[in-house]
């Protein structure tokens, strides 16, 4: 059995459904609502009690932290004592390439490398879904907006990395690594627009914010630290978050989809 937590978002969702086509018995964990057909409980890694009851018997645990518990504090050793005390053999943290280049703290990564347990981390560049922030705006006015519109960033697609965490949480051999994922090749914001326009068969037009504007919107749903964070790898990333990495055509044996991929199967959202 392998438990899933943030199981209904941009990463979740499709490993859980991954995993189940896969023939593997999941526990969907998360805030709210489940999902179909799959078992679910009810936690938050902000209150690490929660989560005990999802563990019993699980083989793997896939946790994933949000923005606002990453802005909270708190101690990300007791979710780790959580399931070490749940006799979880293995654990795949979602962490972030930020990590790797020194722009986010490595406190929650510390805590899982020194669990005790069989662990892997994924670590992920801009995430393709990041795109769904346009959705209102260009299926009301055909518009999107954001800032350093000709900054480019090897954006990974959020099923690739679902489907690297589906290989690390089923297969022997990654214990102990870090993976980083990223895309095929780097993609500006203004060429993300584009190709969500060429899914809808539309015009889209696209609007440069200054940071002070993107600043402005971001806090809406982020804390302060990290938005100063994601603006500092938007605008200046270094030459190690502008490049292509590997590891998603290593796990995958597949090359890496590109974002023209993503908006193609999400092109719903912004019609």
């Amino acid at each position: 059995m392998i438990v899933v937590t943030g199981a209904t978002g941009n990463v979740g969702r499709p490993l859980v459904e991954s995993l189940v086509a896969a023939g593997e018995e999941v526990v969907a964990v998360s805030r709210g609502t489940g999902l179909d057909g799959v078992r679910h409980h009810r936690a938050d890694l902000g209150s690490p009690s929660s989560l005990a009851p999802a563990l019993a018997g699980a083989s793997a645990v896939f946790l994933l932290t949000s923005a606002d518990y990453l802005g909270s504090g708190s101690a990300f050793d007791e979710v780790v004592d959580v399931v070490r005390a749940a006799g979880v053999p293995r654990v795949v943290l979602l962490s972030s390439q930020g990590v790797a280049t020194g722009r986010h703290p490595d406190g929650i990564e510390q805590a899982v490398r020194a669990s005790g347990l069989e662990w892997t981390i994924l670590q992920p560049g801009a995430f393709s879904s990041n795109a769904f922030q346009w959705a209102q705006s260009i299926s009301g006015a055909r518009t999107a907006s954001a800032p350093f519109g000709d900054v480019a960033l090897p954006v990974v697609h959020t099923s690739d990395i679902a489907d690297a965490a589906a290989v690390v949480l089923r297969e022997d051999g990654h214990a102990g690594r870090s993976y980083v994922l990223t895309g095929p090749a780097p993609i500006t914001p203004r060429d993300q627009v584009a190709a969500i326009a060429e899914a809808l068969g539309e015009p889209i037009d696209f609007v440069e914010l200054s940071r002070v504007e993107a600043k402005a919107q971001m806090l809406n749903f982020m804390p302060e630290p990290v938005v100063e964070t994601t603006l500092n790898v938007l605008g200046t990333p270094t030459p190690l978050e502008q490049a292509v990495n590997p590891d998603v055509e290593s796990l995958l044996g597949r090359p890496a989809r590109p974002f023209a991929d993503w908006a193609r199967r999400n092109v719903v959202a912004f019609k």
